[in-house]
């Protein structure tokens, strides 16, 4: 069996009922995924083993409220909601698409992953707050204040959840990519839609694998379904746990999810960046914290993920990141929209592309995702192509990416000073799209 599901130290909360139940709760899981790989037997031993898990949840939430009622506890009634909402909707949808689909594998997968990431997520945020082992709510903060108490509310969660003493590498993310990445938005909105806040939590990969994957005991460095189901609801724990730390007047029930590719995320940057953008450094990979809640949502943005679709939109995702994954990364650094939306529409089928908008957002792109060749606009405000390329020369680490200027100017004395810089070539502007493409592709195949 290559995926076990792994109990740590960490995840005890000191009650030892509760962490009893806890542990049976991993095993169960642990021997589902055993009953999926016997062929012969999967589908009836799945649905015992999945009734089984289903009841024994039941009286481990029933035995834990009632815990909590005996030390008076003040989270009492939000605790119970979460309960109810896990046995009363998540498992039944989850329950009746294995049925549909007479117990397939990826359903089986769909199915552990999404308790695997439920009881990870659980255990680590609303369970722990049992103990008072708790970060104290932030009350009446002003703006500043605000994003100084959430960066510390967002070290100490990747530290609860995943063990990992991170550091916060800028407070000004601008969506930049860095190596494999994961994009999951959540929207969250109150009962009459009257309010709408935004979430956006960036793994990656490595990250994933050396956190929930470990807990899951994945022993491959790729994603894969299972571990991205646990994710989203890691993911959801994560977000629930900050909204719980800044409380307000309004009640705020999950709305829509989303899995970004990179290009859509972008996208939202190019609108307007989150007013808070949070990049750390967990020393097993990065991760990124963006949230808004005035943000006029933008529609179209990724498919919603609902119970209906939530399988086969996690399968698709993972075969487009894979796809991507093995292209060439090629970074565009133009100041015009209409020039960048055109280069990676042109571009994206056969690279991974990313774009950026200055010399500043280039270097940022660079630092964290450092790319096969770089197509550079030569005339660009404030810090124009030549600047950007003796910044990138002045740097060992980055003298060796190759460089095609983008010029719109032909002139002699324009393609001499183009030329003067030795670069791995330029490129007309002007010029039909398919000779640009040409020569992209000409110069990998060299």
């Amino acid at each position: 069996m290559d995926n076990q599901f792994v109990w740590k130290d960490e995840f005890d909360i000191g009650v030892e009922t509760i962490d009893k139940e806890h542990r049976k709760l991993f095993r169960i899981i642990n021997k589902l995924l055993l009953f999926q790989e016997e062929e012969a037997t999967r589908q009836w031993a799945c649905r015992e083993g999945i009734k089984f898990f289903k009841q024994h949840a039941a009286n481990h939430f029933s035995d834990e409220e009632e815990y909590m009622a005996s030390i008076d506890y003040e989270d009492l009634e939000q605790h119970r909601r979460l309960h109810k909402g896990f046995r009363e909707n998540t498992l039944p949808a989850l329950e009746k698409e294995l049925e549909e689909s007479e117990y397939s594998p990826d359903s089986v997968q769909h199915f552990l992953g999404v308790c695997a990431g439920w009881l990870i997520g659980h255990t680590l945020t609303e369970d722990v707050a049992i103990t008072g082992k708790r970060t104290k709510k932030q009350m009446n903060l002003l703006p500043s204040e605000h994003l100084e108490a959430v960066k510390k509310v967002i070290t100490q969660l990747l530290f609860d959840m995943f063990q990992l003493e991170s550091h916060l590498i800028s407070d000004a993310y601008n969506g930049e990519k860095f190596g494999n990445g994961i994009y999951y938005r959540l929207i969250y909105g109150t009962k009459r839609n009257e309010k709408k806040q935004e979430y956006f939590l960036v793994f990656e990969e490595k990250l994933l694998i050396n956190t929930v994957g470990k807990i899951m005991g994945i022993k491959t460095n790729k994603l894969d379904n299972m571990l991205l189901h646990a994710t989203r609801y890691t993911a959801r724990q994560f977000v629930k746990r900050v909204m719980e730390q800044f409380p307000t007047e309004d009640e705020f029930e999950l709305k829509s999810e989303n899995l970004l590719s990179f290009e859509q995320f972008q996208k939202v940057y190019e609108k307007d960046q989150p007013n808070i953008s949070l990049l750390f450094d967990t020393g097993a990979g990065y991760f990124a914290y963006c949230s808004d809640a005035a943000r006029l949502l933008e529609s179209g943005i990724g498919m919603q993920i609902e119970a209906e679709n939530a399988m086969d939109e996690v399968k698709e995702y993972l075969e487009k990141q894979k796809s991507a994954n093995g292209k060439p990364r090629v970074l565009v650094v133009d100041d015009s929209l209409t020039v960048r939306q055109h280069m990676s529409e042109l571009l994206t089928k056969d690279y991974d592309v990313t774009l950026a908008e200055s010399s500043l957002s280039a270097i940022r792109n660079i630092a964290f995702n450092k790319p096969d060749l770089i197509l550079l606009d030569y005339e660009m405000p404030v810090c124009d192509g030549r600047q950007t390329l003796e910044m990138l020369r002045s740097d060992q680490q980055f003298a060796d990416i190759p460089v095609i200027f983008l010029t719109g100017r032909n002139d002699p004395e324009s393609v001499k000073k183009v030329k003067a810089l030795k670069p791995a070539g330029y490129l007309l502007k002007h010029l039909d799209p398919a000779a640009i493409k040409e020569s992209v592709d000409a110069f990998f195949q060299k």
